[in-house]
């Protein structure tokens, strides 16, 4: 049996510039992008708030994939609204303005019948407002949390403490770090492993994404592209991958967590290749299949290939 999902975020509408495009009021928000890449797998249900501005037409977008959206409210007032710009590098966008409008003063509520959910995502918001989520799910079977440096700056010990609470936690390179007080990713990592977390996602962009354990790490690339139109949206693209592969997993193990990660990667290459949630909304499993075989075939070399060309074979008989 397929373990449900649920996300609990953002729900927005972005103007987003590249160099090579400009585009106003699309459909955006952490829990939407993770939404399209998670249902992929799973059933996922969805807890946010919208004002008066969004369209019932997204919502339809998003519950046509079979998500079950009767966890979003609708207030009076404007919809979480970001504009930001991109330049060449693509690596990271310059925020030109943000207004949070309802998402503001939102203390999500999670429906009744939402509260059995086996696996959690804890899209970006307030790390106060994660652990009162958490207080309203029964046995959640795998929970995950994303963040950011804001909350890093600001709520460092509110944060702390929701991250010993949870089983993976997502975060980019420079929030690792500066987490950690450290210019080393890997110190870093085990600062926030020691909190209790069984493993740590560190988002790299375009160089992909490492998974933590305590047993190790795991590296996978970021799936070669000839053509990105918009990098919004990558990291809860991957996280729905990544939690919509474990969701399908009766228990979990290191070896799932790293297949995990390739998933994740595949959703996130189809998220960044059009607008807004275009890409990721328009994938199907078949061609995520496709991208993940050659993926996977990118990055593992096989035992007999590992024997057969081992400069150190001599050395070590």
């Amino acid at each position: 049996m397929t373990n449900t999902i649920l996300v609990v975020g953002s729900l927005a509408y972005d103007d987003v510039q590249t160099p090579f495009e400009r585009r106003r009021n699309v459909l955006g928000g952490a829990a939407c992008y993770f939404s399209f890449a998670s249902s992929l797998y799973a059933p996922v249900r969805l807890v946010g708030v919208v004002g008066d501005d969004f369209e019932q037409s997204d919502i339809d977008r998003v519950a046509r994939k079979g998500v079950d959206v009767s966890g979003i409210e609708r207030r009076p007032g404007r919809s979480f609204h970001w504009s930001g710009r991109y330049d060449y590098e693509l690596g990271s966008a310059e925020t030109l303005a943000t207004d949070l409008g309802v998402f503001a003063t939102w203390r999500p509520e999670v429906p009744e019948a939402f509260r059995d959910s086996d696996l959690v995502f804890l899209a970006n918001i307030h790390p106060e407002i994660q652990l009162e989520v958490l207080e309203q799910i029964r046995q959640p079977k795998l929970v995950a949390l994303d963040s950011m440096n804001l909350w890093i700056d600001t709520q460092r010990d509110a944060l702390a403490r929701v991250m010993s609470r949870v089983d993976i936690v997502s975060l980019n390179e420079g929030e690792v770090r500066q987490f950690g007080r450290t210019f080393s990713v890997l110190r870093g990592a085990r600062e926030i492993l020691a909190l209790g977390p069984r493993a740590l996602i560190v988002k790299r962009g375009e160089y992909g994404a490492v998974l933590f354990t305590e047993t190790g790490s795991f590296w996978a690339p970021a799936f070669p592209l000839e053509k990105i139109q918009d990098p919004t949206g990558a990291g809860d693209s991957f996280a729905g991958g990544f939690l919509g592969y474990l969701a399908t997993c009766e228990t979990p193990d290191d070896a799932h967590l790293r297949r995990a990660v390739i998933h994740g990667v595949v959703c996130a290459s189809f998220a960044v290749e059009r607008f807004s949630v275009e890409g990721i909304e328009a994938l199907t499993r078949d061609r995520a299949a496709e991208r993940y075989r050659a993926l996977r075939d990118l990055v593992t070399i096989g035992a007999e290939a590992v024997a057969e060309d081992d400069p150190f074979a001599a050395v070590t008989r």
